[in-house]
């Protein structure tokens, strides 16, 4: 969804458990290692868009190894929770924020 800021993550590939695929997309996105024990599933979100329908489990990542960079996008930001209603995210994203708001 070009223009929207939104959680990194993607679709889960044929044999792979949302973990991996969230390891992976890290990887790939971030250019950071992370492991499954790192990783704190939080909440989640349904959402149906006119073509699919979206389960988007919200993870909390508590360590990773390397240095945060955009490998596929064109910037991140690191942001309080508070300030993630400031930027435009896709639908599916929009109800997680007021989990985090609420978590700090």
């Amino acid at each position: 969804m070009e223009g929207l800021w939104e959680f990194p993550g993607g679709k889960v590939d044929a044999g792979e458990t949302p973990e991996e695929c969230l390891i992976r997309e890290l990887n790939e996105e971030l250019d950071i290692n992370v492991t499954a024990a790192c990783l704190a599933p939080f909440v989640f979100t349904s959402h149906g868009y006119d073509s699919f329908h979206l389960l988007m489990p919200l993870y909390l990542c508590r360590r990773w190894e390397g240095v945060v960079r955009a490998r596929e996008h064109e910037a991140i930001a690191w942001v309080k929770p508070s300030k993630l209603s400031d930027y435009p995210m896709p639908p599916a994203d929009v109800p997680l924020v007021a989990w985090l708001v609420d978590l700090l």
